[in-house]
């Protein structure tokens, strides 16, 4: 099994002999929900940012409005997959990010106003900009990537994970109950769909938080 050390001396090999320092070197962190991404990318960060420039993107921040992806007729696996983002304008984003533009507007979502706020974001050339979220090997978004990594993680643990974490949902039963409906089922799509496993370049097994 890698270590994270090793992810992050190949991630430092390959920007290192990079020819595109006119852009970020960019790389997408993908997993499922509950697969340890954002604590994953908090430890990447930390090995990595004595060493270069280090950017962050959620994808989770940049979500449409409740009303766009909620009670909209579509099956809640469809909501999620296909509309909780305007895949086309992320996507847009991402090649402007890929083509050496270093200051974007990004359509950022305030959860507690569900409104968007236009937020400027810099991209420094010479940088790493890792990439942080689920479904990010789609084939609208996956050519833009450097490298990429697969967080794997049994449904079990995830279930537990998002138990403890997801609390906001309601009770035990409120989130299975919304997970099975909405975001498994839309997981199971993407599998499916764009092979994620089969096209990243590092598979990290996640088993258990304290891993990294």
């Amino acid at each position: 099994m890698l270590c994270l050390q090793q992810v992050t001396n190949e991630i430092m090999k390959l920007y290192c002999s990079s020819d595109r320092r006119e852009r970020p070197f960019i790389v997408a962190i993908d997993g499922l929900g509950g697969a340890g991404k954002t604590t994953f990318v908090k430890e990447l960060v930390s090995m990595l940012e004595n060493a270069c420039t280090i950017h962050v993107l959620h994808i989770d921040d940049y979500i449409v409005e409740s009303e766009k992806r909620y009670n909209t007729g579509y099956e809640e696996w469809y909501e999620y997959y296909y509309l909780q983002w305007d895949i086309a304008y992320i996507k847009y984003c991402f090649s402007k990010i890929h083509k050496d533009y270093q200051k974007l507007t990004l359509p950022f979502y305030n959860r507690e106003t569900n409104t968007i706020i236009n937020k400027q974001r810099v991209f420094p050339p010479n940088s790493i900009l890792l990439i942080e979220g689920v479904f990010l090997q789609r084939h609208e978004w996956e050519q833009f990537y450097d490298y990429t990594v697969f967080l794997e993680c049994s449904l079990e643990i995830r279930k537990e994970r998002v138990l403890k974490r997801d609390s906001y949902i309601g009770d035990e039963l409120a989130i299975m109950k919304k997970y099975k409906q909405r975001y498994w089922m839309a997981e199971q799509y993407y599998l499916e769909k764009e092979s994620p496993l089969q096209k990243a370049n590092i598979i990290w097994q996640s088993a258990n938080i304290s891993d990294y």
